[in-house]
């Protein structure tokens, strides 16, 4: 048998370049690190390492910048949104996005993820929901199901005291300001192509000026669910998509718009305050 020569060697996957050479500590079976390799795998094929800023808010989020190669901020818990914000107004040259957990983004941050959406600032948000306060000890959050038994509702979570979970891509997509909005998962390799397709997407959108992109990840999490990594997924598959379904819930290139301000602007063409332009028209 002949002997393989170098040329006939080909590398069919490497560690993306924006992801630094080090070992994650996310817990085994997380999917953290699945998002985060994306993530990298999209500036390495977009060039924009170097001209990209991360938000890092409080959370499993909080050591993101051990592991992007990008510059890192870290903001107080909740606040990645309002960091993002003011770095995006002052370096608007630069690509920036947070990444943010249930408890940081729809707790929180609430505030904050609302405001910045319906301003419509020109940012990238990656929302990770597990259903689940992670790194604190598994408590209940905003998206913990009804029924689901965590640190804080360990008989269930309470819809009649707690009310319903926050579908949080069906709040956004009613606000104008959002450009673009997707729900995607990490479960399967398809998915994962998938997310990442919708990842470029709102990199790309943020790179044209299009406006502010929200990209959500149903997540699990195995260590405070108890569960195994395999179990996890069978159980947010059952249980957190039919709950939280995929698919994209904005988007105004595909609407035929250029940019979100212009998509609003049809929106609202017939409050004649929002358009003094048309006074005189009739």
């Amino acid at each position: 048998m002949a002997e393989t020569t170098e040329k006939e060697l080909k590398v069919v996957y490497e560690r993306p370049k924006s992801l630094l050479p080090v070992v994650t500590n996310f817990c085994p079976g997380c999917p953290h690190g699945i998002v985060e390799r994306t993530m990298c795998e999209v500036m390495d094929e977009l060039g924009i390492e170097g001209d990209t800023i991360g938000v890092a808010p409080v959370g499993c989020a909080v050591i993101s910048y051990d592991f992007f190669g990008c510059d890192m901020i870290e903001a107080a818990h909740g606040r990645a949104p309002a960091v993002a914000t003011a770095v995006k107004r002052v370096q608007s040259n630069k690509v920036v996005f947070s990444y943010q957990g249930d408890g940081d983004l729809a707790s929180i941050g609430m505030a904050e993820t609302i405001h910045a959406a319906t301003r419509g600032e020109n940012i990238t948000v990656i929302f990770i929901n597990n259903a689940i306060y992670g790194m604190t000890g598994g408590q209940m959050a905003p998206t913990s199901l009804p029924n689901q038994v965590t640190q804080t509702s360990p008989y269930g979570r309470d819809v009649t005291t707690a009310g319903n979970p926050i579908r949080v891509c069906e709040l956004l997509s009613s606000l104008d300001g959002p450009a673009y909005i997707e729900r995607v998962t990490v479960d399967t390799p398809k998915n994962v192509r998938k997310a990442k397709k919708a990842i470029k997407k709102a990199f790309q959108n943020q790179i044209d000026g299009v406006g502010y992109s929200f990209i959500e990840v149903v997540s699990t999490c195995p260590t405070n669910w108890g569960m195994t990594p395999q179990g996890a997924f069978e159980w947010m598959r059952e249980n957190m998509l039919p709950y939280y379904p995929l698919g994209v819930y904005r988007d105004v290139v595909a609407d035929g718009f250029a940019n979100a301000a212009e998509a609003a602007a049809a929106r609202n063409a017939d409050c004649p305050i929002a358009h003094p332009e048309k006074k005189g028209e009739n």
